[in-house]
């Protein structure tokens, strides 16, 4: 799967990533609505990580899917 597919079908993804990232508010789930840099900003802001490593956890979270 690519981000365009996650991004194409966020209200079927929201779940998922609220499943990996469960600091992540609905608010905040609804703000990202399928951008990824906003989905790594908020994981850096909620987890308290580096952007890259924001970034390698959404690589692996979609390969998984």
């Amino acid at each position: 799967m690519n981000w365009n597919q996650v991004e194409g079908n966020w209200e079927q993804f929201k779940g998922k990533v609220q499943e990996q990232w469960g600091e992540l508010t609905n608010d905040d789930v609804d703000v990202i609505a399928g951008n990824r840099k906003q989905l790594a900003g908020k994981i850096q802001e909620r987890y308290g990580k580096a952007e890259d490593e924001a970034e390698r956890e959404i690589d692996s979270w979609i390969a998984r899917h």
